[in-house]
């Protein structure tokens, strides 16, 4: 068996989906993408498919992964990671129907039987975050999260500090003392802002707080994770076991790498193997498409510490598409009660509407991450 052709699509909202095909008529499916630059991963998956995969047996996972992340002198970053990620999540598609089993069986086979999730929330206001909050709760989850402030200054202000324990309470007094929220701080404060704003947020318990400093600042973490007793969490932003590794040893307690962003279900494996030996668990970061979410899922179902994958079905920023548009079988994705049940299809589990796919190719909407000023006009870091 030999790849004839590797095919990528643009599709709304913003997402980059890829199509291995082989002389066998088999087809793997995978999503390498960084929001905001997905034209410029879908340029750096036709080099990689162009230099190292056409005419290549499909089979040699491991081997395609170490060539493409090693076979040129320079390495690494957010968008060779990710086309890497696609790719390398599309050939274990292709590899899991040639065998005719789930990834996760090939990896290793199940330690669950489903896997929990959590929904977005929105909200400024307490009472918009009871609402939403709500809505998720009757929706069946039993993990939410949300942001910890909207655009704010490096260092708190009181009034600030005091809105985000209003939309913890807020979102506490819903949840009950038997449910989970977390924050995502966006890497918005600085060290110690974020010290500052965790100290309000620990009466009400969250699950964990997500980026408080940039990944730039990793090495400022250890002040973060030594300040509080709210479990932090990192990782969307870092590409490899090197790059987690300073995160680890400045103890964060919840690692969240992207399928399609840290090199594919390959290294995220490792990833997570090396997040064992510190008693670190796995959140996979997931705001994107059906592919990103299907690898997470296999990635769940044969990882011991896995706590709990983020998905973005119906979530605000799905504007002109929606997760569910590009699968045959919805099923798969269908919640049980705040919990996605074991995939037992080949390959990633999930059938792609290709029709649908090839309909929508080209027609993303060029999206980029906001651009934010202080009042001063000087540019907000996020």
């Amino acid at each position: 068996m030999r790849i004839t052709r590797v095919e990528t699509f643009a599709v709304p909202p913003r997402w980059l989906l890829c199509r291995i095909e082989t002389d066998s008529g088999l087809v793997g499916w995978g999503e390498p993408v960084v929001e905001g630059r997905a034209r410029t991963v879908r340029t750096a998956v036709a080099e990689l498919a162009e230099q190292f995969l056409l005419g290549a047996d499909p089979l040699r996972i491991e081997d395609h992964w170490q060539v493409m992340t090693k076979g040129s002198f320079y390495r690494g970053g957010p968008v060779l990671s990710s086309a890497v990620a696609g790719l390398d999540q599309a050939l274990w598609d292709l590899a899991g129907k040639a065998y005719g089993a789930p990834v996760h069986q090939l990896l290793g086979g199940p330690v669950r039987e489903r896997a929990r999730a959590y929904g977005w929330v929105g909200g400024d206001e307490p009472a918009e975050v009871r609402e939403q909050v709500a809505a998720q709760v009757a929706a069946g989850f039993t993990a939410v999260k949300m942001n910890a402030s909207g655009r704010t200054d490096r260092l708190p202000t009181p009034a600030a500090l005091d809105a985000l324990a209003a939309r913890a309470e807020a979102a506490r007094e819903v949840l009950g003392p038997d449910r989970d929220f977390a924050v995502d701080f966006h890497g918005r404060f600085s060290a110690a802002g974020a010290v500052r704003a965790l100290a309000v947020l620990e009466p009400y318990g969250p699950m964990f707080a997500e980026e408080p400093v940039l990944p730039e600042y990793t090495h400022l973490l250890e002040r973060v994770t030594a300040a509080t007793t709210v479990p932090i969490a990192t990782g969307e932003r870092l590409f490899s076991r090197t790059e987690v590794l300073p995160a680890l040893r400045a103890g964060v307690a919840v690692l969240q790498p992207d399928l399609s962003h840290a090199g594919g279900l390959s290294e995220v494996r490792r990833i997570a193997s090396l997040a064992e030996v510190w008693d670190v668990v796995l959140a996979p970061h997931c705001p994107l498409g059906p592919l990103a979410l299907a690898a997470g899922l296999q990635l769940a179902f044969c990882t011991p510490n896995f706590l709990i994958q983020e998905q973005s079905i119906g979530i605000h920023y799905n504007a002109g598409a929606e997760l569910l548009d590009y699968v045959v079988d919805r099923e798969v994705f269908r919640f049980h009660d705040g919990y996605l049940l074991r995939p037992t299809g080949p390959g990633l589990g999930v059938t792609v509407d290709e029709k649908a796919v090839r309909e929508a190719d080209g027609n993303a909407a060029s999206w980029h991450n906001p651009v934010w000023r202080h009042p001063d006009g000087s540019f907000a870091e996020w």
